[in-house]
């Protein structure tokens, strides 16, 4: 074994560690010394989003002496931030380890002198956004891994508006987080009394202030027997969901019994993610069954909202992030304007790998679009930019994200299964399927398709293959795609645009972000992005073209998908 990692292993066995860490080590060395030194070859990232892994023993996985560690960087940040008493709220998702994570979190937090409100039991992770914002907390933490498989777990930061770190606040408690080189610099217990217990109270709050998005109650009263099927896939979705609907209206609900309960280990699906077709089979064949009017499904900490609905051939079928996105943004703008509440300065907030339909819906209503990196924290951070001046309405990105209203600043599956619902209903109050609407959108702005890829480098060079792999195309970018030329490269780590045919170059206003994005004649954008916290990279796809009426929508689609299938292969990514 590398001396380094031998070296890291030593100070665990011999160090301040419970005797149980130290005999999974022992075991480790004796039955598996490849995982052991995966456990231990580097210390687990606190990136700008906190840190997410495999739980287990070692400096590179989740487990109580790596999250103690991370909380005592982040407290001495919080103390250092604030003149005051400093607050933090803290909720946990259904997964395994979770609660424990979200007690020692509260326990280190309490050890430094600060208030602590912790949810006496699993919670969305919306709503622990909100509660910060309700309780005027200087920061917050949710532990969860969101829709990774069940043996990740993670831990989320986040600041005083509700909204996940940004700079400088996320480098700076980065700083911080590296300083604590040992676990005896953690203030482990001794605060207890500053922890406060929450629940119901908060509860109550966050779903009065979601029955408050709702437009058009009246539609719902009229079509309070909408046939809904919703699936919280073992997840915190369960705890609101149900109320939020029965709130909302909504008289038939049927929740998916195989998925009702809690469970961290996932059993009916290998990946508890409502963008996968596997995992929201259950729903669907419960949708089929009861020929229900719309199917939603949230993924384990509810942040993320799946939805299936019936085509034109009364197929039932789920819609990407995008798709829903686009049908989420048209409803809000459409609706609020036919109500008259819509306002002059409305906007949209979008992010840079999302749909372009978009920007077309916002130009159609009347209303400003801004586009931010990727993450609902840069939607949170534009609409704090843009507090008292712009009236925000609704931001979503296409990895199943949408947040609604600006009362909280994360994205939040429980507000849009209540608001796509609505949606639902205002459709087919106007003798329209959701899918018709769609096709509707279509015809009038053209059908924008989108596809993503995900590989995945696992191991210790997994991180060094994707550098590798993102400096090729920074070195060598494509001078045409399938065929087709590249007209300019956006690098967002270098903040420039560049017009390939002239080389002229423009600056890019977003924050630097390891971003590549390639826009070709024809208008497709394909874009390359790395995980800032697994070894993973994504290529997003984004292609164009004019639907002259619904009934040419299964040819136009092919001819789209044809057309991505062409620029992965050309790209040599699959």
């Amino acid at each position: 074994m590398d001396s380094t990692i031998q070296q890291k292993v030593d100070q665990w066995l011999l160090g301040n560690y419970d005797e149980n860490t130290k005999n999974e080590i022992r075991t480790l060395q004796s039955d598996n010394p490849n995982e052991l030194a995966d456990s231990f070859y580097q210390n687990l990232e606190f990136g700008t989003g906190g840190l997410r892994g495999i739980m287990g023993v070692g400096t590179n996985r989740m487990n109580k002496y790596t999250v103690g560690m991370a909380t005592q960087g982040y407290a001495n940040y919080l103390k250092q931030s604030t003149d005051g008493e400093v607050k933090v709220a803290i909720a946990h998702d259904s997964r395994n380890n979770s609660r424990f994570f979200a007690e020692t979190t509260a326990n280190v937090f309490a050890a430094n002198g600060i208030k602590v409100f912790l949810f006496e039991s699993l919670r969305p992770t919306p709503e622990l956004s909100f509660a910060i914002r309700t309780l005027g907390c200087q920061g917050g933490v949710v532990c969860t891994a969101s829709h990774n498989p069940k043996e990740y777990n993670g831990y989320k930061a986040y600041w005083n508006d509700g909204g996940q770190l940004v700079p400088p606040h996320d480098k700076n408690v980065i700083r911080e987080v590296e300083k604590i080189h040992s676990v005896d610099d953690v203030k482990w217990s001794g605060g207890e009394a500053n922890i406060t217990i929450i629940g119901k109270d908060i509860d109550e709050k966050y779903i009065e202030m979601v029955k408050g998005l709702s437009v058009y109650p009246e539609v719902i009263e009229k079509h309070s027997d909408l046939k809904i099927v919703y699936t919280p896939i073992h997840g915190t979705g369960i705890t609101l969901v149900p109320q939020v609907l029965e709130r909302f209206g909504f008289k038939n609900v049927h929740i998916v019994e195989e998925q009702k309960t809690p469970d961290g280990n996932f059993p009916t699906v290998s990946y508890p993610n409502p963008e996968e077709k596997d995992t929201m089979s259950i729903g669907l064949q419960k949708a089929k069954e009861l020929d229900a009017d719309i199917l939603l499904g949230t993924d384990p900490d509810a942040d993320r909202v799946g939805i299936g609905i019936k085509n034109n051939k009364g197929e039932w079928v789920l819609m990407n992030g995008n798709q829903t996105a686009v049908l989420a943004f048209n409803y809000l703008l459409e609706a609020r304007k036919e109500k008259g509440i819509n306002q002059p300065n409305d906007m949209i907030i979008t992010t840079i790998v999302t749909t372009g339909m978009a920007d077309d819906l916002a130009k159609g209503n009347g209303v400003t679009c801004y586009r931010v990196l990727t993450g609902f924290k840069w939607i949170a951070e534009m609409i704090r930019l843009k507090e008292g001046k712009e009236n925000y309405v609704i931001g979503g990105e296409e990895s199943f994200g949408l947040m609604i209203g600006d009362k909280i600043r994360d994205k939040d599956a429980i507000s849009a299964v209540a608001l796509l619902c609505e949606m639902a209903a205002y459709e087919k109050d106007k003798g329209k399927t959701l899918f018709d609407k769609l096709l509707e959108l279509y015809v009038k702005y053209g059908i924008y398709k989108e596809d993503l890829i995900s590989i995945t480098k696992k191991g210790m060079d997994g991180q060094q293959q994707i550098a590798a792999m993102m400096q090729g195309f920074r070195e060598n970018p494509p001078k045409e795609i399938s065929g087709v030329k590249v007209v300019s490269v956006l690098d967002y780590d270098n903040s420039t645009a560049t017009n390939v045919q002239t080389g002229e170059t423009s600056a890019i206003s977003l924050p630097k972000s390891n971003v590549l994005q390639f826009i070709t004649e024809d208008g497709s954008l394909i874009s390359a992005r790395p995980s800032g916290t697994e070894p993973k990279i994504k290529f997003y796809f984004s292609v164009k073209e004019k639907l002259e009426s619904p009934e040419m929508f299964d040819e136009v689609n092919a001819k789209l998908d044809a057309k991505i299938k062409g620029i992965i292969s050309d790209m040599n990514l699959k």
